[in-house]
């Protein structure tokens, strides 16, 4: 599951010092969310060497003729259009969802993949997890509800992985 638990026990999470830890003792956590990647970049380097040599095959026939120069356009812009929006699906894939757990608010930062930082907190003591199994814009989608706000967390996940984030959602704010 594309996810990572941190817990924050040493370092400067805040700009005192100190270390996190909350009231009941446990140590501060980070939760970060991104999206599944199917297609990693040495499988997308061969897919377009095989897309390329498979828009070869047919041409070859057309080799020593006229219709091979009004094919051969198309074919490329085809190829260009396939590694574009590769390319683009990988910038896609940059967004990130970091909630941070701590004794006094929980946060929740989206950073689009375009640059945008959309945030949300609330108290903790407030905050409730929600699973929404059927009816939802996708199934199992999973909610944090507080500040008279309610926001969605990964629903670019599969409805397996958004069940298991709820369950540990649940366990972490507990």
């Amino acid at each position: 599951m594309p996810l990572k638990w941190e817990e924050l026990t040493s370092g400067a999470p805040d700009e005192t010092g100190a270390p996190c830890v909350r009231a009941d003792g446990r140590p501060c956590l980070r939760l970060t969310l991104w999206p599944h990647r199917s297609l990693p970049r040495k499988g997308f380097a061969a897919f377009i060497l095989i897309t390329y040599a498979m828009f070869l095959l047919p041409l070859m026939a057309f080799l020593g003729t006229a219709a091979l120069w009004g094919m051969l356009p198309f074919m490329l812009a085809t190829l260009a259009l396939v590694w574009f929006f590769l390319q683009r699906s990988y910038a896609d894939g940059a967004l990130r969802e970091v909630l941070t757990l701590k004794d006094d608010r929980v946060e929740l930062v989206r950073l689009e993949p375009r640059g945008k930082r959309l945030g949300w907190e609330a108290n903790p003591h407030w905050v409730r997890v929600e699973i929404l199994p059927e009816g939802g814009p996708v199934e199992n989608y999973v909610t944090l509800r507080g500040n008279r706000r309610t926001v969605e967390i990964g629903a670019f996940l599969s409805p397996e992985e958004r069940a298991r984030l709820y369950l540990e959602l649940r366990r972490a704010l507990g």
